[in-house]
Order: C-alpha cells, then structure tokens, then sequence
C-alpha cells in the first residue's frame, strides 16, 4: 500500500503537482478527483535571516487587516485633543505583541497539521527553519509586552489583558471542538477597536452600545473572510477531523454565509459611527468599503477559488485601511 495520505474524494497527486508543495486540493463535484487550488502561501518574504524566518513565521504583514479598526477605536474617544503619541504607540505596540503572541502559538499548535497539509508543510516549523524553542521564545516576549503596554496605558487595560490573551490564545485549538472558529477568530480580531477605545479613555462607552456596534462590525468583517481562508482546506480538515464550518455546510453554503456575515459588517460599523458621531466622511469611507466587500465576493465563487489570494490578502486589507482613513479624515476636518 502507498504510505500518501488520501483525502476524501481525491486520486492522489502526480509527479507534476508534487513539484509545487503549497498547492492544496478539493474534490470535484461528481468527479472523484482531486483539483489543485492556486492557494499559496501569500504575504511573505524570501531569505533566511532570522529576522525574515520570524516575520513569515507570524505573518506579519497581516497586522495591516485590524489595526487600523485598534486605530477607530482610538479616533471615537469622546477627548480626541488628549490623545498623546505615547497612547498611540502604545496601541500599536499592544496590537502588534497581541496578534503576534496569537499568531505563534497558532504555528505551535498546528504544527503537527501544517506538516501534514500540502498548503503549509513549507511553514517555518514544520520544514525547521524556525526551532520549537525559539517560537515558543518569540510567544513569550510577545505576551510579555502586550501585558506591559497595557499596563503603561491604564489600570483597566491591565486588568483586562490576561482575558483578551486567553481568548485570542485559544483560538489555537477552537477548530478541535467548534464547527465556528471563524466567529472565535471574529471576536479575537474585534477586541482591537475596543482595546483601542479603553486605551485612551480608560472606560466603557457611553453610550454603552457604541463599542458593542464596533464588536459586531469587525467579527462578522473578520469571520467572513476566514470562512474564504478555509475554503482550500476542506478535504484536508475533514480528514483530519478539524472544524470548520466549510466542513459544516459545503463549499456554497460557506461562501454564502460569508455573505450573511459581511451583509451585517457594514450597518454595524455605520451604528457605531453614529454613536461616536462621525460625520459625513466616515460614511463615504464605509460605501467604499461595502464596494470592497462586493467585489471581493465577485472574486470568490463556488467551484473557483482561483483568485482567493487577491481577495483575502489585498481586498481586507484595502477595506480596514478604507475605513480608518475616511475616518481620520473626517475627525481632521471636524
């Protein structure tokens, strides 16, 4: 017998795609066989450098998709003229050790599944470049600073820390037990603009359902791209018994509540701007992001996924930066 793992509905992999590690397969509808996705291994940057292996290791271009909405949430504080650079680094500084403490503990959990996964096996720790120690190293100092910053912004801030670490940390392991990690993930990524709001104010806002409105905007944003970002996985997730609501629903069914999802990201983030009293540029910022949203659904169909890269890594990262310039402009000219 073979020792390749086959995956439901797949032929196995001729010499030809075995040439190109990172393709991942689906099975055809009907077809028994296996379709290779242009699903690559997107946002990372040649060389061996340790800096380069630790940057590709969390992915830190990614960074670009929530920050800008940490950055709303400091541009809705009610005292906007107080806001110091100091707070203002020290949002970014929270963010960026946050998300990258989340990101290397996910490559540490997943590393087993990465090594075994076409799209992923040439990750920093399944292919060595990166050793166990010096990931769980780097995940260290990253929580280390996320609890310092926050602590250098205000004694809520502190108190909070160790909640927001534990619920972006245990996203890690959500796909063992959950068919909705995407929505575990969703909320991870909507305690930015929250986060950023408490930073500067040091408080709950008032009104109390301004930073719920922001909450929903950005994890049903963030949850119905992560549904497109499981889409090439799904005859590998099944076979290794991982959740996920493609798993759940199907390839259309999927992409459809994605759709659900990013029908409700903007009226919640137009609720929160009117809470926050943004004024007419905030609003022409969120028609340009829905025309992101709709084009990006354009690009990903049922049965073609051959452009999901330019969906997921540029579209998102177009819509977050779309919404916070608009916003800051609008504050600017007020």
């Amino acid at each position: 017998m073979s020792s390749e793992r086959e995956y439901p509905g797949g032929g196995g992999r001729s010499d030809a795609d075995r040439a190109d590690p990172l393709t991942a397969y689906r099975p055809s509808a009907g077809s028994g066989q296996a379709l290779p996705l242009t699903a690559r291994e997107a946002q990372t940057y040649s060389g061996e450098s340790l800096l380069v292996r630790y940057i590709n290791f969390v992915k830190l271009p990614h960074t670009l998709f929530a920050l800008p909405f940490a950055l709303l949430g400091v541009l809705a504080a009610p005292r906007l003229e107080q806001v110091t650079p100091r707070d203002v680094f020290l949002v970014v500084l929270a963010f960026s050790a946050a998300r990258w403490a989340a990101m290397g503990f996910n490559r540490i959990a997943d590393r087993a599944f990465d090594a075994r996964n076409p799209r992923t096996l040439n990750r920093e720790l399944p292919r060595g470049s990166l050793s166990l120690t010096q990931a769980w190293v780097s995940v260290g100092v990253a929580a280390t600073l996320f609890v310092l910053a926050a602590a250098m912004l205000n004694p809520l801030c502190l108190m909070l820390s160790p909640v927001a670490l534990a619920w972006i940390l245990l996203y890690s392991v959500s796909k063992r037990f959950t068919w909705w990690p995407h929505l575990w993930l969703g909320v991870s990524l909507a305690i930015a603009p929250v986060g950023g709001y408490l930073a500067v104010t040091g408080q709950w806002s008032e009104p109390a359902w301004m930073l719920l409105a922001i909450t929903l905007g950005v994890a049903t944003w963030v949850a119905g791209f992560d549904i497109f970002y499981a889409l090439p996985d799904v005859g590998f997730d099944r076979a290794e018994g991982l959740r996920s609501a493609v798993v759940r629903l199907g390839e259309s069914r999927a992409i459809f509540l994605a759709k659900l999802l990013h029908g409700i990201t903007i009226p919640a983030l137009a609720t929160f701007g009117y809470a926050a009293g943004f004024g007419v540029w905030y609003y022409v910022g969120l028609i340009v992001a829905a025309g992101i949203l709709v084009y990006e659904h354009h690009l990903v169909r049922p049965g073609d996924l051959s452009r999901l890269d330019a969906a997921f890594f540029t579209m998102n990262g177009v819509m977050s930066v779309t919404v916070f310039g608009f916003a800051l402009i609008d504050r600017i000219l007020q």
